[in-house]
């Protein structure tokens, strides 16, 4: 079943981003994806957002519904026709809404995990942090900053903007053991750098996935108020 087009408000997005030793990564994807190389490294990162108003499109707001939701993300590569494609596979989804829970594989795109949220937000400073049932947790505090580290392999600003804005197209495991496909239609694309103060991954810290050493923190971003659409992708990419 092809879902309506789906319509909201990115109230507040972050995107925390690593580099990845590539063959530590290529573990995790399915075929037909291959790691995004980015000066000999793959990019990988957990995406924390709070959606407004969603709803189908042409619905009023006041139908829509809100949540903060954490998706842990992998740059990826594929060839599709012969032409090659790119975006990310979403390996983990976690949620605070018990709808996207319910409907997370079956109805709605992409299996979700409930998850309790601690989140707190004041003067650009940001605390977000989650649970699942499954232990699965996840700590990010950061600050508002003018400042994009030099020490990050994009950079500047502007060159990781334009990585990322080609993540629009997104893949995860649903409930039939295959993936479920969406792609995110901003109306505008606008990213600032975000000071990360901490950040805690039982993801990222798996040590059986991540040799010590393969992992390494390279910047985060920041996107606020930037109304959107959600496109469900009918099919997936074939090995």
């Amino acid at each position: 079943m092809k879902l309506p087009v789906i319509h909201g408000y990115i109230d507040r997005r972050i995107l925390v981003n690593f580099t990845v030793d590539p063959e530590a990564i290529q573990s995790l994807l399915p075929a037909p994806f291959r790691p995004k190389i980015y000066k000999d490294k793959a990019i990988a990162g957990i995406c924390l957002i709070r959606l407004k108003h969603i709803k189908p499109k042409g619905w009023p707001d006041f139908t829509g519904i809100s949540s903060e939701n954490g998706a842990h993300r992998i740059a990826v590569e594929w060839e599709e026709n012969g032409v090659t494609k790119e975006g990310v596979y979403i390996p983990r989804r976690d949620t605070s809404s018990r709808l996207n829970a319910l409907a997370g594989g079956r109805i709605f795109p992409g299996k979700h995990h409930l998850a309790r949220f601690d989140v707190k937000e004041a003067d650009g400073h940001y605390h977000i942090g989650f649970t699942s049932a499954d232990h699965t947790f996840l700590s990010v505090d950061a600050r508002s900053t003018s400042q994009f580290p030099a020490t990050s392999v994009f950079g500047t600003l502007e060159s990781a903007s334009a990585f990322f804005a080609g993540g629009a197209v997104g893949y995860s495991p649903n409930r039939r053991e295959s993936l479920d496909g969406l792609k995110l239609q901003t109306y505008e694309w606008q990213v600032s750098p975000l000071e990360l103060l901490q950040v805690s991954s039982s993801f990222f810290e798996d040590t059986t996935v991540f040799k010590k050493g393969s992992v390494a923190f390279d910047n985060a971003l920041l996107m606020t108020r930037i109304e959107h659409e959600w496109h469900t992708l009918t099919g997936c990419p074939q090995p």
